[in-house]
């Protein structure tokens, strides 16, 4: 098992002096009564197999044997930050990546689709966004904060990593094609 790898990888994530693919969500405060004092603390992660739903893959040839993702998302104070570290993808690939509203299943829909902060916006502002391009050794990360809190009645249930986005990057970014793999999390 290579999860001392991708632990490895967070740390030096959060020393390195070259940020993360980082996406910056701006003016969304937390609704009156969401209890934004609360942390809130969710993660997952681990080598994505065939056989388990808390780091499953749905497609080998876009995430091979022993590739592996971790995901910490943190919400407190209404702030939400979320980094997502993977490795072992294709090299030099993009990905999409978002948080979904249920777990992983054994099927790629079981997940749901995106958690919205906002139900009936599909915008930057209102779900979490994660795209990231891999390295040459197909490891790759990404982070996202947003000025709005989790609530305990609304928490999201897993990361989604998908197919390469289907729209480019901007203000509409987030669009994402098929699912590969997804972490649970708890």
């Amino acid at each position: 098992m290579r999860l001392p790898a991708v632990l490895f990888l967070l740390l030096a994530a959060a020393c390195s002096a070259e940020p993360a693919t980082m996406h910056e969500v701006p003016g969304h405060d937390a609704a009156p009564g969401q209890n934004a004092d609360r942390p809130i603390r969710l993660s997952g992660g681990g080598e994505l197999g065939a056989t388990t739903t808390s780091a499953i893959v749905y497609d080998r040839k876009l995430a091979p044997a022993g590739a592996q993702a971790s995901v910490t998302t943190e919400s407190a104070g209404k702030k939400t930050r979320t980094s997502l570290v993977v490795e072992g993808l294709l090299p030099n690939r993009r990905y999409g990546a978002h948080l979904h509203t249920r777990p992983c299943g054994a099927k790629p829909e079981d997940a749901g689709p995106h958690y919205r902060h906002e139900p009936h916006r599909a915008t930057a502002t209102s779900e979490v966004w994660l795209d990231l391009t891999t390295d040459e050794s197909g490891a790759g990360r990404s982070a996202a904060r947003h000025d709005w809190h989790f609530t305990a009645g609304s928490l999201p249930g897993s990361l989604v990593i998908h197919a390469e986005p289907t729209k480019s990057s901007g203000p509409d970014a987030g669009a994402a094609g098929p699912r590969v793999a997804c972490v649970t999390l708890r």
